[in-house]
């Protein structure tokens, strides 16, 4: 990218949830205009967008189709389903993918992504294994040990992932990460259970044209394999946050391109062990709509640009907490809106997705404290709050 950028640009969206709807917001505040694609009508970036598509991503005539009408500057992945090998031709054509075609072809499977890491750059991750049937994961689940971790090689937000205690637990963990899987892949990965005492997501700011730059770390808490909630400022030592700091700029580096990444961690007292990465914002983030001075989806657009970032400023303690559907419902409403607003520095974003499953996310509280521990009670008062009803 060079100085000599002219905005508009045109933006094509591939995944429309919700962290594609604030960076839509993000991208619109710039003028840029941008095409909005997924799986189904109404996802909540096309409601913000100029226009939208409703396709399958794992077909690469419906991309072809797109793209050729609409030949927009940059395609943005979203979600991890999409058929990557189309988008190198994409890129071989002269469009812009973010962060590179090669880069979201690594990154979409866990298992490419892992053996980067591990293999090819030498970083200390959880020991893993693969499994095609259950046959094979009942057998690399007793060579990894229990308790372990079972989780599709492509998912999104947690989807599938379970912790295995003992072998009695195997199939159903197996049963749970197929019908959890993305895209059209059988592949499991089953991970080494590391007792860590944090998981923290690193936002990584690749530019096409300065150096590397990070968000303060972000702390978070998972069940069931997705993000409940998440804080910054983290309180970890500096030594810890610059090794966390050098393998995500190893790993970005290897990736290329720009954009942000979202790259994952556990903490044990005195290690720090790479988890995962996305090439876009990540869930986790989404406190710093609330916690800093440029928010992910803002940075994403900037280092997508090749815009300048002079400053990313930690506005004090935040945090989210993710608002969760209970049921299965076509027809969304919202109860306990003004209740949950009615403290100082709170926030919300509902979604606006237009349906609803037991766990799926509609929403998150945002809050800021006199400390991350007061700002984790306040998002999460708020989301208790939130009712949703149909």
């Amino acid at each position: 990218m060079s100085d000599s950028l002219r905005l508009p640009q045109k933006l094509m969206l591939l995944g429309s949830g919700e962290l594609g709807k604030e960076f839509v917001i993000a991208a619109q505040r710039l003028g840029n205009y941008v095409v909005a694609v997924d799986r189904y009508e109404n996802a909540p970036a096309m409601q913000v967008a100029d226009c939208s598509e409703v396709i399958s991503m794992l077909s690469a005539e419906d991309l072809e189709r797109v793209v050729t009408k609409h030949q927009p500057d940059f395609i943005i992945p979203e979600i991890e389903a999409i058929r990557t090998e189309k988008l190198l031709e994409f890129e071989q054509r002269g469009i812009t993918v973010i962060p590179t075609a090669m880069a979201t072809n690594y990154t979409m499977n866990r298992d490419k992504i892992r053996e980067l890491a591990h293999q090819q750059l030498g970083i200390r991750t959880a020991n893993y294994a693969y499994a095609t049937t259950l046959d094979e994961l009942i057998e690399v689940s007793q060579k990894i040990g229990f308790p372990n971790v079972v989780k599709p090689v492509m998912s999104s937000s947690g989807k599938g992932q379970s912790t295995v205690n003992s072998q009695a637990e195997v199939e159903r963990a197996w049963n749970y990460a197929i019908e959890g899987s993305r895209g059209d892949t059988q592949k499991i990965i089953v991970e080494e259970f590391i007792q860590f005492e944090l998981e923290i997501t690193l936002l990584t700011i690749k530019q096409w044209n300065a150096p590397t730059i990070f968000c303060p770390a972000i702390g978070h808490r998972q069940e069931r394999g997705d993000y409940q909630e998440s804080w910054q400022p983290v309180a970890i030592s500096e030594k810890l946050i610059r090794e966390a700091e050098a393998i995500a700029k190893k790993v970005t580096d290897a990736l290329g391109g720009a954009g942000i990444f979202g790259v994952e961690f556990f903490l044990t007292k005195d290690e720090v062990i790479f988890s995962e990465l996305s090439p876009r914002p990540h869930d986790t983030g989404m406190v710093t709509l609330i916690s800093q001075n440029l928010n992910e989806f803002e940075l994403h657009l900037r280092a997508i640009l090749g815009l300048p970032i002079p400053k990313i400023e930690q506005l004090g303690a935040s945090a989210s907490a993710v608002i969760l559907a209970k049921d299965y419902s076509d027809s969304i409403a919202f109860e306990g809106v003004a209740e949950a607003l009615s403290e100082p520095d709170v926030d919300l974003r509902l979604f606006g997705k237009p349906d609803s499953r037991p766990f799926r996310r509609m929403g998150v509280a945002l809050a800021k404290g006199n400390d991350t521990q007061e700002a984790r009670e306040k998002a999460s008062r708020a989301a208790n709050k939130i009712k949703i009803v149909s």
